[in-house]
């Protein structure tokens, strides 16, 4: 329930002109207000930003209001019977308004809410309007993006009331005010701003928008008239959005069987997943709508109500069967103003005094063919005007066409060389990827090569983007949920690796991922993720500085294998150097620890001392590093030693000399 007990904006006074008298709606960015204009003394419709999309964007606000006041300029400029136009604008309070033509009337919205759905030739009546006020949009290079049942507004005719749909007149709301705050939102994160039920595929996978933009969900608002439901729906919006990407929208005669087939032509036009196979804005869409409700006139002049099913009827049976209402029987203040209405056949009439003009030149015919020289000059005259047709006919028959070059393959430089030399201009259509084509190389061409084309024309090529690749998101460190989450948003499959045991991440968090993180990839492809088992039950314990006995023993007690590895070292023998994992790592049981042991201290030569006095022996042996051992008289001569000379023993060894 809409209440307005809270509304401080009721009843103030707005840039000293506009007094707030109620509040109409509020929506996703901004509410709308009834207001009186105290300096023209006219109802107007005023529309204020909500705080939220200001806060959101405060650090940017200037940019922000410019952008607001920018577009409004530009959508004032824009003049047309069905374009709620745009009186002023500014900011109050620090928010960006705009104040509109009031519409008597309600949303298309509230019409589909009582109604569910509409007869095709209402459908139709409302639809051309909305084409028309796209259109004119279309061709001052504004494009809407945001054409949603919300947007339009079916006003009170004339003659009163909106029960007459035919007769309604239908005006297009938010032109460039989606545009403004989407400028603010890709400055923080490239927000999509588009109803996801509406949203054209480009929007999803490319953030870019154009005319055709406009086209494919004007193309849904259809659908969703003719049917009463919009083709997509889903848990998350995000869901709804792909499904624009991956699925063709249904024929709406699969849920409403009695719906012609023109209506489904009508509907698969607009909404081709492809843009370019897509009406090329709202006019060229509007001329195949008026075709089509000439068709259904003609088809249906004399159709009668048939019959009505109860609402309890499943949605995909036919409500009713009506007649079409034919475009001429429409009252003349609900046409349409840019050619909408066909022109009526022209009657042929005989001007006045007919015979005795036809007498006249049949006089002059005989006087000139009874003199010579007249008829030498008839038949001058008939040599030239055949020899003018005969060349007439041949330039407009072959002799200004020309055979397209083909292009397709060339580099785009090749292309455009070849182009200029047969005279033709090159225009170019978004690029694509391609698994075979080189960048910048011409993956396809319009018209194709050899066919028959006016000399001078253009043809529009389409360049490769080359393969379609892009990085691994990094995922390490997320929940599975999460991540699976992410790569699917990127288009890819994803697996689930064997778990490893880590000391650092919990227990269900991805520690790694195959192809690695940053890898380049094609859409589609696997990618395995490995989540972490958490940290493993066994502690390695500190072994280093430790004996190679006492280390195997506390690694056979947990459970561990050792694995030694001899280095060379000034440690004792068998004292452990180092290990890996190091002390704390957590590993399983049986799983093996690397463990560095000490070969000793390399061996020194014991030098010769035999034969020498004992005292200088004495001092040869300690110079070099050996504990010196004496027997007998230490004031002898040196007769045997033990270790012997050059024998190789470890730094410090004893040396026991004997003196006598």
């Amino acid at each position: 329930m809409d209440t307005q007990v809270a509304d401080t904006l009721l009843g103030s006074l707005i840039d000293g002109r506009y007094r707030i008298r109620g509040r109409v709606a509020r929506g996703g960015m901004a509410t709308v207000y009834t207001a009186t204009d105290e300096r023209l003394e006219r109802t107007v419709a005023v529309k204020i930003i909500h705080p939220t999309q200001a806060s959101e964007a405060r650090s940017r606000i200037a940019g922000f209001v410019a952008r607001f006041t920018d577009e409004a300029k530009t959508i004032a400029r824009l003049t047309h019977p069905n374009v709620v136009a745009v009186y002023d604008q500014g900011t109050h309070g620090g928010l960006p308004y705009l104040v509109m033509e009031y519409v008597r009337g309600r949303t298309l919205r509230d019409v589909l809410a009582e109604r569910r759905r509409l007869n095709p030739d209402e459908a139709l009546a409302i639809f051309e309007q909305m084409l028309a006020a796209i259109a004119a949009a279309h061709r001052s290079g504004v494009v809407h993006r945001d054409v949603k049942p919300e947007n339009v507004l079916v006003a009170e005719a004339p003659t009163g009331g909106v029960a007459n749909l035919v007769d309604s007149v239908v005006k297009v709301a938010d032109f460039g005010l989606a545009r403004a705050v989407e400028a603010s939102a890709e400055e923080d994160g490239n927000q999509l701003m588009a109803t996801v039920a509406y949203v054209a595929p480009e929007l999803v996978t490319e953030g870019r928008a154009d005319a055709r933009t406009d086209v494919y969900s004007a193309g849904i608002v259809l659908f969703e008239m003719l049917t009463g439901r919009v083709p997509y729906d889903g848990d998350r919006p995000i869901d709804i959005a792909w499904q624009h990407v991956d699925r063709d929208v249904p024929a709406p005669s699969t849920l409403v069987p009695a719906l012609p087939p023109v209506l489904d032509e009508l509907v698969a036009r607009a909404t081709r997943r492809d843009p370019a196979a897509r009406p090329a804005d709202a006019g060229a869409l509007l001329t195949e709508v008026q075709a089509a409700r000439d068709q259904l006139g003609n088809q249906n002049s004399h159709t009668a109500v048939l019959r009505r099913v109860p609402d309890e009827q499943p949605l995909s049976q036919p409500t009713m069967v009506v007649a079409a209402v034919r475009p001429a029987e429409r009252p003349n203040w609900a046409r349409l103003p840019e050619g909408g209405q066909r022109a009526g056949r022209r009657r042929a009439t005989s001007p006045p005094g007919e015979g005795d003009l036809w007498s006249r030149l049949g006089e002059l015919r005989a006087r000139v063919m009874s003199d010579r020289r007249g008829r030498l000059a008839v038949a001058a005259v008939v040599v030239v005007l055949g020899l003018v047709a005969a060349v007439g006919g041949w330039w407009f028959g072959a002799g200004r066409y020309t055979d397209a070059p083909q292009l397709v393959s060339l580099t785009k430089a090749e292309a455009e060389a070849q182009a200029a030399r047969a005279g033709i201009t090159l225009a170019y259509a978004d690029p694509q990827y391609d698994e075979k084509a080189p960048k910048d190389s011409v993956l396809l061409q319009d018209p194709a090569s050899a066919a028959r084309i006016v000399k001078g024309s253009t043809i529009t090529l389409t360049l490769s983007l080359g393969p379609e690749r892009f990085p691994v998101p990094d995922v390490v460190g997320k929940e599975f949920e999460l991540a699976e989450a992410d790569l699917l948003n990127a288009k890819l499959v994803v697996a689930k690796g064997a778990a490893r045991y880590d000391d650092s991440l919990p227990a269900g968090v991805v520690i790694d991922t195959n192809p690695k993180v940053g890898a380049e990839v094609k859409p589609g492809a696997k990618v395995t993720v490995i989540l972490s088992k958490g940290r493993a039950p066994v502690s390695v314990p500190n072994l280093v500085g430790k004996s190679l006995t006492d280390a195997r023993t506390a690694l056979t007690q947990l459970g561990l294998v050792a694995v030694e590895t001899y280095k060379d070292s000034d440690k004792p023998k068998d004292e452990i150097l180092g290990q890996s994992p190091a002390d704390g790592t957590g590993v399983e049981k049986g799983a093996q620890v690397k463990l560095d042991v000490s070969k000793g201290p390399p061996l020194v030569v014991v030098p010769r001392v035999v034969d020498l006095p004992c005292p200088q022996a004495k001092q040869v042996l300690e110079s070099q590093g050996f504990p010196v051992a004496i027997q007998f008289n230490p004031n002898a001569v040196v007769r045997f030693q033990n270790p012997g000379e050059n024998s190789q023993v470890p730094p410090g060894t004893q040396v026991t000399i004997g003196c006598f």
